[in-house]
């Protein structure tokens, strides 16, 4: 049986390169790859060199990466020296792995390469998204009573999609955003009703004459097919009712272009690990401490400063109130365990049988990258504990008005929080028998949101975490100091999730009849 050549994938906005990877690793049969990677474009520095860095290794014939790879991951070797090893696979790379900004400025630019890249192939697929600042809950609410919030220009920039789909046609596009695009309005409409006006005769929307072009619009959780007036809800996508170990909800509209009589089918439903069966067993490590002495002993030191006692007369008459100061005596005993702040050792492949874990675990690894915890105040780590031993105790994250006030943090509004009218769930444990919720960028900027449930650690989820929620292979290295790889794992899509999307575009230009190409 000869093998079919890989269909070109056009990714646009491509972050780290989530989207790519799960279409990549798309195979027919045992090795034969079903898409690849033609060009992805980012503009951000340190993304775009997480996105280079897997464009090389991609460059390899085969499944396996080279050793001097994974010596660069113990740090025998710099990245440099890794591509002077192999100039050949480094300079396709550069080829295919742009750090270009979308946007008029460089409009032929873009449109001359992707022309190029694509070589008059016809059956290919165009994937990516704006990026989603804009459109996020977080970032609207920070940016609300903002009068250049609606000028803002990152709410337009789906328009270079539209571009692109005008100047290169695409027989399928998905373009991915975030639940927030539901309910973002400029001037008073609906953001998202613009969107897939415009994603259905692209040439409208940019003033241009609409003829020979048009899209039909999917979902690919719904069966229904939308149509102009369908709920925009329909193209919501669950991550987690499709495997993901976290409940990431995001926007996903798959486009096929009208002459092409091709109809997608929909992502297979299926339980996703828990967070403790995807991420704990991975080693036990220690927080950090920040402006202060970062040592274990200072460490230990810090978290002893916790007083059960206290803390049972502060919860008296709650129900929980002994069980809980049981539980942190236990785990004060517990931090006299030799506990480093980083761990490279890399753990066997999760005992549960899950698809899921045949993309994370590489066989070949014997170094863990990015497990090290980043460092909080002395007095978020008390929180911390007392947090993830309350979620042990009750099954539930606290909320602020379950702390004792002497672990209350010195802000202006926690009595706002406690009595739930503002950031109630300031500190958030994550529990370890369901999935996480959503990575998030903003883990980038503190850990509140995503403390680890193992009250002996005290600590928040690690880059490498982080990673594995969101599907990336344990051999993924992300490039740029850990505040830059943290935002780039949060605004990634799940590669796992991908990979199940690209299967179903697979399937649509497989499809395809040779005269509609």
């Amino acid at each position: 049986m000869t093998s079919k050549a890989p269909y070109p994938l056009i990714d646009v906005f491509a972050g780290p390169g989530g989207l790519g990877e799960g279409f990549s690793s798309l195979t027919r049969g045992a090795k034969d790859v079903c898409f690849r990677c033609a060009i992805s474009i980012e503009q951000d520095e340190f993304a775009h060199r997480t996105l280079l860095l897997r464009h090389f290794l991609k460059a390899f014939k085969g499944s396996e990466f080279p050793e001097e790879y994974y010596r660069y991951l113990q740090g025998d070797i710099t990245r440099e020296a890794l591509y002077a090893l192999y100039p050949k696979e480094k300079a396709h790379a550069d080829q295919s792995a742009m750090r270009i900004s979308l946007g008029a400025d460089n409009h032929e630019r873009v449109r001359g390469l992707i022309s190029d890249r694509l070589q008059k192939q016809k059956k290919w697929a165009l994937v990516g998204g704006p990026p989603c600042q804009a459109y996020s809950l977080v970032g609207r609410s920070r940016m609300m009573g903002d009068p250049e919030f609606e000028k803002d220009i990152r709410h337009f920039l789906y328009r270079e999609y539209l571009r692109i789909i005008i100047d290169h046609a695409p027989p399928v596009f998905v373009m991915e955003n975030v639940k927030g695009l539901l309910s973002a309005k400029v001037e008073g409409k609906l953001v998202i009703n613009r969107i897939l006006a415009d994603l259905t005769a692209p040439k409208d929307a940019l003033g241009m004459s609409s003829t020979g072009l048009g899209y039909r619009l999917y979902s690919l959780s719904e069966d229904e097919l939308p149509g102009m007036e369908a709920d925009p809800r329909l193209f919501l996508v669950r991550a987690e009712e499709y495997g993901v170990p976290q409940a990431r909800h995001r926007m996903f509209i798959v486009g096929i272009r009208n002459d092409i009589n091709v109809r997608p089918g929909r992502l297979k439903p299926h339980k996703p690990p828990t967070l403790k069966q995807t991420i704990g067993n991975l080693p036990a490590i220690r927080s950090g401490i920040s402006k202060a002495e970062d040592t274990t002993e200072a460490w230990r030191r810090e978290i002893a400063r916790i007083d059960p006692v206290a803390i049972r007369q502060e919860l008296n008459g709650h129900e929980y109130a002994n069980d809980l100061v049981d539980l942190m005596s236990i785990n004060l005993d517990r931090i006299h365990l030799k506990l480093e702040r980083r761990s490279t050792h890399y753990p066997p492949r999760p005992r549960l049988q899950h698809a899921l874990f045949d993309g994370i675990h590489d066989p070949r690894l014997d170094c863990l990258d990015g497990h090290e915890a980043r460092g909080h105040m002395p007095s978020d780590l008390r929180r911390y504990s007392f947090a993830a031993s309350f979620a042990s105790v009750t099954g539930k994250s606290p909320k602020l008005a379950d702390f004792p006030k002497s672990l209350l943090p010195n802000h202006d509004n926690v009595e706002l929080g406690r009595a739930g009218k503002m950031f109630s769930d300031r500190f958030r444990v994550q529990l370890p028998n369901q999935p996480s919720t959503t990575i998030t960028s903003h883990i980038s900027k503190d850990g509140h949101y995503f403390i680890h449930y193992d009250p002996a650690q005290c600590r928040s989820l690690t880059v490498r975490e982080a990673a594995r929620l969101q599907t990336f292979p344990d051999n993924y290295r992300f490039e740029g100091p850990r505040t830059a790889q943290y935002h780039q794992v949060g605004n990634a899509v799940p590669p796992y999730l991908a990979r199940q999307i690209a299967a179903i575009i697979a399937d649509v230009l497989d499809q395809m009849k040779d005269e509609d190409a």
